[in-house]
């Protein structure tokens, strides 16, 4: 019991470490080997969510509470676009730029608040970002949205200008960081998100930098040479293994893992992590309402494997509270049902720190992804086992509740201690300790299933 009281000390000073109250944070940084952040020299796990709109359509109040509950339930950034349409207004009416001119942003003189501008579109940013910092939460700032740039509105001249903008507004506050690009392919308008990404490293060098690209792509295929790209992303999309059809992507299904497993091989080595999974709450594609939606089970699944791959993080999302759903809105996108307030407390968020907690109990800089721990089948799709060791430890995961054999010769020690981990609650349960073989067989709990997922826990005695 003592032993379990001082691992939960530890794991919530590891969590929280980064919650200041005055709102100064520590800038992330990649760590010394290339594959995850750090934060004042310790691990930071990037668990995020996509509040796409939070400047655009929440006001204060509203924007405060959704912050309040991302971080109670262990999220530490929220990606956030900045203009999201040419002609972009917030909650208060104010728009954000002049004559839908992205060089020229719509500032207020003067930022007095009480005199009327603080309603302002960019001085609200500025606030809602102070408000994060307060909560212990990095702001993934996305500039222009890709299709603003795709649709002809701005060229690499315009983007500049306004890059130049956002890196002296900004460059001073510690919880940011900068996502390019948005939902697009980087080899639309290349010139375009090269002068955005090497304008900010030039004005701003205290951040990180990096490309959201569309669905089922990643941003190494067009930046990962580029000085300003601090580190990969990929969005592996809202596609079943059905709709995995495009001829221009690379068809990788829903294995998300094959992302990671791409950008981990090459060189110079950066971290890498899924910013835009299947969104729980939205249907299979997007665009057919009547077909299943993503769910709980789903989102978990696309963190494991991602993560036991060698992600450096994870990025959930929700149908309802990217895009701030309320009532009485007469258009929605994608078939949102729910309002972003009660969608905010959707199971698939709340297991979400179970994740974040668990890659923070052991080691977490010497983690590296490990097949070959697993003998025999690896399995195929929803059977896939994913498996991530460090010196001393190793997790495995199934998604579907499948026997997992292991091979034990890469753990030190003579005999090793076993346990369930559940992803759905967080608990632990003890298998035992038993002497290393050459293969040992381990049986989750439950019948094999979709959705009856577990890690296996493995500590070297």
């Amino acid at each position: 019991m003592l032993k379990k009281i001082i691992l939960i000390g530890i794991i919530s000073c590891l969590l929280f470490s980064f919650k200041i109250s005055d709102g100064v944070m520590p800038h992330i940084k990649v760590s010394a080997n290339h594959r995850y952040f750090m934060a004042d020299g310790k691990p930071f796990f990037w668990l995020g969510d996509t509040g796409w709109l939070l400047f655009s359509k929440m006001k204060r109040e509203e924007a405060e509470k959704y912050l309040d509950i991302r971080s109670k339930q262990g999220f530490n950034v929220i990606q956030v676009m900045v203009v999201h349409s040419i002609g972009e207004t917030n909650a208060y009416g104010d728009s954000a730029l002049i004559h839908k001119n992205i060089a020229t942003p719509n500032v207020t003189p003067g930022n007095t608040f009480g005199k009327g501008n603080e309603y302002d579109y960019w001085d609200h940013i500025d606030w809602i970002i102070s408000k994060a910092a307060q909560k212990g939460i990095y702001i993934a700032l996305v500039p222009v949205w890709g299709a603003v740039v795709k649709g002809n509105h701005i060229g690499a001249a315009k983007a500049k200008i306004y890059a130049d903008f956002l890196a002296k507004r900004y460059r001073d506050r510690p919880n940011i960081i900068w996502m390019n690009g948005g939902d697009i392919s980087g080899t639309d308008s290349l010139k375009t998100w090269n002068a955005i990404g090497n304008t900010l490293l030039r004005l701003d060098t205290s951040h990180l930098i990096t490309f959201h690209p569309r669905g089922r792509t990643q941003s190494s295929t067009w930046f990962h040479d580029q000085a300003w790209l601090s580190f990969n992303c990929f969005q592996s999309g809202h596609r079943t293994y059905a709709q995995d059809t495009s001829k221009k992507d690379l068809n990788y299904g829903e294995d998300n893992w094959k992302y990671v497993q791409a950008d981990y091989a090459k060189t110079p080595v950066k971290p890498t992590l899924d910013a835009e999974p299947s969104y729980e709450r939205i249907p299979h594609g997007l665009h057919n309402f009547k077909l299943p939606r993503w769910t709980a089970a789903d989102v978990r699944r696309y963190g494991y494997w991602s993560v036991f791959a060698g992600a450096c993080g994870y990025t959930y999302g929700n149908n309802d509270v990217m895009q701030m759903h309320k009532p009485g809105e007469k258009k929605t996108a994608y078939g949102s049902k729910g309002y972003w307030f009660n969608s905010v407390n959707d199971p698939g968020a709340k297991q979400m720190i179970y994740l974040k907690k668990l890659m923070l109990s052991r080691p977490y800089f010497e983690r590296v992804p490990d097949q070959s721990l697993i003998a025999g089948n690896q399995g195929q799709k929803y059977d896939r086992l994913i498996a991530t060791r460090g010196s001393n430890y190793a997790f495995v995961y199934t998604y579907t509740g499948r026997d997992i054999n292991i091979n034990t010769e890469k753990l030190t020690g003579t005999k090793i201690k076993a346990s369930w981990y559940n992803p759905r609650n967080g608990q632990i349960t003890a298998i035992g300790t038993v002497n290393k073989a050459k293969t040992l067989k381990f049986n989750p709990p439950g019948q094999k299933t979709n959705g009856n997922d577990w890690v296996l826990i493995i500590d070297a005695i």
